[in-house]
C-alpha cells in the first residue's frame, strides 16, 4: 500500500530528475529547431525520457499526476511543481488524455482538449500509453518524444490512437487559457 510519504518521494524524484534537464533548456526558444534537437538527443531511446516517463507514468497510475478531470477521466491535468527558483521558474505539468470512445464526432477518433496559448512557448514530452496512441505537436503527430511549441503558438491540444501522458515544462509557469478565435 502506498503512504503519503511513498507519494511525495516519488513526485520529488520527478521534481528532482527535471532540474538538470531544465538548466540546459533555460535559455532555449522553444519552436521546430528545439524540438528536433529534443527528438534528437533526449527521445524515447534516451534514459531521461526513459527516466521521467516511468515516473510520471508511476504518478499517474498512483493518482497524484495527471489527476484533476478536466472533461472526465479521460482529460485531465496537474501541476507538479509551481514556478520557482528551484525550477528555474518552470512550471512541471503533466496531462492524460484519452481518445478512446470520445463522442467528439471527429472523423479520425481524436479527442480535443481546451484551447489554449504559449506566451513563452512549451517544452512538451509526449509518453504513449497504447500502441498507435499520439499527441498532435506543431509539426504534426508525436506518438513518443518531444513537441515545443514556439511563444505566442496557440492550439488545441489532440490526442488519438488512444491514451498519451504530456508531461510539459512553461517557462514561468505561463499558459493563456481564452476564447477560440473566430474560423
Amino acid at each position: 500500500m502506498m503512504t503519503a510519504e511513498d507519494l511525495t518521494n516519488d513526485r520529488e524524484a520527478l521534481i528532482e530528475r527535471c532540474i538538470p534537464f531544465l538548466e540546459e533548456v533555460k535559455d532555449l526558444t522553444a519552436g521546430t529547431s528545439v524540438e528536433h534537437w529534443l527528438n534528437q538527443k533526449y527521445g524515447p531511446h534516451s534514459e531521461l525520457y526513459q527516466t521521467l516517463s516511468r515516473l510520471v507514468r508511476k504518478g499517474v497510475e498512483d493518482g497524484w499526476a495527471a489527476n484533476i478531470a478536466i472533461d472526465g477521466p479521460t482529460y485531465r491535468r496537474s501541476r507538479i511543481a509551481e514556478p520557482s527558483e528551484r525550477t528555474l521558474h518552470f512550471s512541471i505539468t503533466a496531462v492524460y488524455m484519452d481518445s478512446v470512445g470520445n463522442l467528439q464526432g471527429h472523423a479520425d477518433q481524436r479527442f480535443r482538449g481546451q484551447y489554449h496559448g504559449h506566451p513563452y512557448g512549451e517544452f512538451n514530452m509526449v509518453i504513449p500509453l497504447d500502441r498507435g496512441a499520439a499527441l498532435n505537436g506543431p509539426n504534426g503527430w508525436c506518438s513518443g518524444g518531444w513537441t515545443a511549441p514556439a511563444p505566442g503558438s496557440h492550439h488545441y491540444p489532440e490526442a488519438r490512437g488512444g491514451a498519451v501522458i504530456a508531461l510539459f515544462f512553461l517557462p514561468a509557469g505561463q499558459i493563456s487559457y481564452h476564447d477560440v478565435p473566430q474560423e
